[in-house]
């Protein structure tokens, strides 16, 4: 960015003056890998000192100005007693037009965030400003602060004349390097990414696009990256407990520790001490090993299913492929090398603006429901959909989806996600998702792991998911509960285009529940009253509501059946999941000619229970106990199962009378 450009940014800028503050060093000494928490100005009053910022070395005598940007890092040597003003400020682009522009014209960077230092050529001038501008700043009152803003003004006015007298050389502090700096510094500490994001400046997704670019890492990765190259060492070095090395690493949780660590190493943190030791004895060479922030993890074929990781080389967000070397001088020279080559890089070109984002957008589109609708625009293949969160701008034909909770609906319109939030085991669809990335509860995905991924779309089923997700890639919010299941797989089917798809899915499915329902009132079942219930010895939840799950939408949805009188009151006003907790010793006016149960694992056992024995449905075996994981989800790929399911069952059954 050149300084004429700077100029314009002040024409269009709000400030704040933050801070302003005198400081005397002493000879000798030093304040190393200080962060500026804001833009800043530092000038020099008297004595020398050598400075540096962000690395870049400047030679400070009496009258120097050097200027940097939030997050830089500052060290200071002094030679003498050194005595400067630091003034801090915010200052951001006022005018909504001017933002544009700027935005759309160098997304990449940040206004303001120039760094440079020079000698002034009148430096009194300079030095009156600042003196008044502490004079004012000390007296706080709302007059003098706007006196503040005042001189601010005057003062970055003289400024720009000196530097354009003297066409001082300036340069982008790049927030690839500094993030780099500060995490090297810093990885003993909680870091977010949207921590780094305000640290330097920048969006969150514009820091992790432009580090991954120089780096291959986005800013998590790299940082646990560091955090297991120092474990390594400690493990190695050191006979400090698991529980002080995670602790040392930045981790409080040593179980979560033990946890990431096998899933970038490949083994736990104790195996991998035991096995570089006797490594170390067979070879009988030293036990120090180099280790760089980055290096190749050790390969395994299979890790077990520990917290659901299922996966081979990595874990449910795995890492670019490297090569393991043999040796571990090569493994060091090439870790070193790439750490070089990423602060060395120049910053990378960036997308257009609107690429790749959520971003609303000006063209018309068609709504296939009242929630989602879209629109392809075959020029850059793209096409925009109606959300309940507005026009979103989304690939028309994603690669990489993402997709948390509605997954079954995804894997029905013949799409592969490259990550879900976890499948219970016994899912209808669970084999057709083998292979597929992890990235935990759906309600608490992470999103570290998310860009760790790279996804070209999110499809997401709650507000929180959307706010935790949105700023990653292209996010689709899909508010599954205030839907049916037709039109919760239409508004799927319109993101990916499959409108065609869905429509045949449901013609199918409709058609097999009037098949169903046939076959069941042929065999004199339709008309039956059932139950659906879920608990143990200590009460039952019996199930009163068509939205529930646990077959309630095969059952009472598609297929239509009764539940006994009082349950079936509920069922006829509750649109919402409903069921209510009752004692063993009521439960048999809840139970109608057959019932399903809801088991588990390490559900109880009710066959000694005389109350539960003594219900006819349980006695005369029209009792089906239905797999709690099977039944728990609702999408269009599971209601098709669980219809063959129950059907099966009430056939075999013996008929109530």
């Amino acid at each position: 960015m050149q300084l004429d450009e700077q100029m314009k940014c002040w024409n269009h800028a709000a400030v704040k003056v933050l801070d302003i503050r005198r400081i005397v060093m002493e000879a000798g000494a030093q304040l190393s890998s200080y962060t500026l928490p804001a833009n800043g100005f530092i000038y020099t009053i008297r004595g020398t000192a050598q400075l540096q910022l962000d690395g870049q070395t400047y030679k400070a005598e009496r009258f120097y100005m050097l200027h940097g940007a939030k997050g830089s890092s500052l060290d200071i040597q002094t030679n003498e007693e050194f005595e400067y003003i630091l003034l801090y400020y915010r200052a951001f682009l006022a005018f909504p037009s001017y933002r544009k522009k700027w935005l759309l014209a160098q997304p990449e960077v940040a206004p303001f965030s120039l760094q440079y230092g020079f000698t002034p050529s009148s430096p009194l001038g300079l030095l009156r400003y600042l003196d008044e501008l502490e004079g004012a700043w000390v007296q706080s009152g709302s007059l003098d602060l706007l006196h503040t803003k005042s001189l601010f003004y005057q003062f970055i006015h003289e400024m720009m004349v000196q530097l354009a007298e003297q066409e001082i050389k300036t340069e982008l502090a790049d927030p690839v390097k500094q993030t780099l700096r500060y995490i090297q510094n810093h990885y003993r500490e909680q870091v977010t990414l949207d921590f780094l994001a305000e640290q330097f400046n920048y969006s969150s997704r514009h820091l992790s696009m432009q580090f991954k670019r120089q780096t291959g890492y986005s800013p998590i990765d790299y940082l646990i990256q560091t955090r297991i190259a120092k474990a390594r060492n400690l493990l190695l070095r050191s006979d400090a407990t698991l529980s002080e090395i995670a602790a040392e690493v930045g981790y409080s949780d040593v179980y979560y520790f033990s946890r990431i660590f096998k899933k970038h190493v490949g083994i736990s943190p104790i195996q991998y001490q035991r096995k570089m030791r006797e490594e170390a004895r067979t070879e009988d060479r030293p036990l120090v090993i180099s280790e760089s922030s980055i290096g190749p993890r050790w390969k395994s074929r299979y890790i077990d299913c520990e917290n659901h990781y299922q996966y081979i080389d990595g874990g449910s967000t795995p890492m670019k492929r490297r090569k393991t070397s043999s040796s571990m001088i090569m493994v060091a020279l090439l870790s070193i090398t790439m750490l070089l080559a990423a602060c060395s890089s120049g910053t990378a070109q960036t997308p257009a603006a609107g690429e790749g984002t959520g971003a609303s957008s000006n063209n018309s589109s068609t709504a296939v429901s009242s929630d989602t609708g879209s629109q392809t625009n075959k020029d850059n293949e793209t096409r925009t959909v109606s959300t309940v969160k507005g026009d979103v701008v989304v690939p028309a034909n994603p690669k990489r989806v993402v997709v948390l909770y509605l997954q079954g609906d995804v894997v029905a319109l013949g799409i592969k996600p490259i990550a879900t939030s976890e499948v219970f085991n016994g899912a209808a669809y669970k084999s057709e998702l083998e292979g597929v990335n992890s990235l935990g509860t759906w309600f608490e995905p992470n999103p570290e792991a998310v860009i760790d991924l790279d996804p070209d779309l999110i499809i997401v089923p709650s507000e929180e998911t959307y706010t935790l997700l949105k700023d990653i890639a292209p996010t689709v919010y899909i508010p599954y509960e205030k839907m049916t299941t037709e039109e919760r797989l239409q508004s799927i089917a319109s993101v990916f285009g499959k409108e065609q798809e869905a429509e045949t899915l449901i013609n199918n499915l409709n058609s097999k529940v009037e098949e169903s329902k046939q076959t069941l009132a042929d065999a004199g079942i339709l008309d039956k009253t059932v139950s659906i219930v879920e608990g143990g010895l200590k009460g039952m939840v019996v199930v009163e509501s068509k939205q529930y799950g646990r077959g309630s939408q095969a059952l009472y949805e598609y297929l239509g059946m009764k539940a006994p009188e009082v349950v079936q009151k509920k069922i006829d006003v509750v649109s919402e999941a409903g069921g209510s907790n009752l004692s063993m010793e009521v439960l048999p006016e809840y139970i109608g000619d057959y019932v399903f149960r809801s088991v588990y694992e390490g559900a109880d056992n009710l066959t000694d229970d005389p109350i539960w024995s003594s219900i006819p449905a349980v006695k005369e075996g029209r009792l089906i106990e239905i797999d709690f994981d099977f039944f728990y989800y609702s999408d269009i790929y599971s209601v098709n199962k669980q219809l063959d399911f129950v059907v099966e069952k009430l056939l075999a059954a013996p008929r109530a009378q």
